[in-house]
């Protein structure tokens, strides 16, 4: 083959290509000029490097140099035209930049609503005088239960109601077998275990997950976050219960809110409240609180007869959403970006 020839079909296999490139209105066409052209097995340009082969010896070198020419002149419109594709078909120079216009703000990312939460009760409670406290999420059913003052029989301890995990031991004494570990079904088990290692006054909240077998609905979910109270010192009342619950809602709802207890029953609280506050006009229940068990204090190897103490539990889920208007509490572990971004 002679090389003019040879040059020839270059030129007008780059003339084409270049119209194909330029001419590509998206991605589908742009995907069929290239494989056309620049096909690894049956592209055009494949084919036309065949023919070097038989393009004499002595003009090899500048068929050679014009064949890398042409494949490198093609890639590029290539590269270009996905570039353009890309930005709408829109190809921006340097000549268009204009550094007087203001620049695109990247989306940053920020923290989940619950967190800021978490975040915001700690600094409330810190300023009330409690440090945070944390404790494992796989707990022993002595911290989860025993120490607690739920028995054995207690419908509490229900297998229904708790995740236990795939573990057993044989009870001390007993011919029957029961799960030694669980994931814990309650924020309480913090305050055994810092009470354990600690004299006397205790000041604490514990805040974290929880988890229980729930079938998820708009007020319900298997694992959700619980904020945990605990006040251990000489001469502990009610009246100092509902003080500090009612602080801590003022200062987090911002508003005149107001607390009322309800008269429950809690294994580890004697007497043991239901806690409603109010807010929008609404009377909203938050959680359960009381005063601590006695049997509870002995467990821990306090004195009754010295110290008392006082214990809350809020739903921390329960409270973002009364906060911010939210009617499911699944939205919180959608994922959904158009959700979050409004927090």
């Amino acid at each position: 083959m002679a090389l003019a020839e040879f040059l020839n079909t270059l030129d007008e296999l780059a003339k084409q290509a270049t119209a194909q490139f330029e001419a590509a209105a998206d991605a589908v066409s742009l995907e069929a000029a290239r494989v056309e052209f620049l096909g690894a097995k049956s592209g055009r340009l494949k084919d036309v490097q065949k023919g070097l082969g038989q393009v004499d010896k002595a003009d090899k070198p500048a068929a050679g140099k014009r064949f890398n020419e042409v494949k490198q002149q093609l890639e590029t419109l290539f590269s270009a035209a996905t570039k353009r594709i890309a930005n709408g078909g829109c190809v921006e120079t340097a000549s268009d930049f204009d550094p007087t216009i203001p620049g695109k703000r990247p989306v940053l990312g920020h923290l989940h609503p619950i967190t800021q939460t978490i975040e915001e009760l700690v600094d409330i409670m810190g300023r009330l005088g409690f440090t945070v406290a944390e404790g494992p999420e796989i707990e022993d059913l002595w911290h989860n239960f025993d120490a607690l003052n739920i028995p054995l029989e207690h419908p509490a301890r229900d297998p229904l109601d708790n995740f236990y995990l795939a573990t057993a031991e044989t009870m001390s004494g007993q011919n029957k077998t029961e799960p030694k570990w669980m994931l814990r079904s309650q924020t309480s088990t913090v305050q055994i275990r810092v009470m354990e290692k600690t004299q006397p006054p205790v000041r604490i909240i514990s805040l974290g997950r929880v988890y229980r077998p729930d079938t998820a609905d708009a007020t319900h979910y298997p694992m959700f976050h619980q904020i945990e109270g605990l006040l251990i010192d000489r001469h502990v009342t009610m009246a100092d219960l509902k003080s500090i619950l009612r602080l801590f809602a003022e200062s987090f709802f911002e508003d005149d809110v107001h607390v009322r207890f309800r008269p429950s029953f809690f294994p580890f609280t004697e007497p043991s409240v239901e806690v409603d506050m109010s807010w929008a006009g609404d009377w909203i229940e938050f959680g359960g609180a009381g005063m601590v068990d006695p049997n509870v204090l002995r467990a821990v190897g306090y004195d009754p007869e010295e110290v008392s103490g006082l214990a809350f539990g809020l739903g921390i889920e329960r409270i973002c959403m009364r906060r911010h208007g939210i009617t499911d509490i699944r939205e919180f572990y959608k994922n959904d970006v158009r959700f979050l971004h409004q927090f």
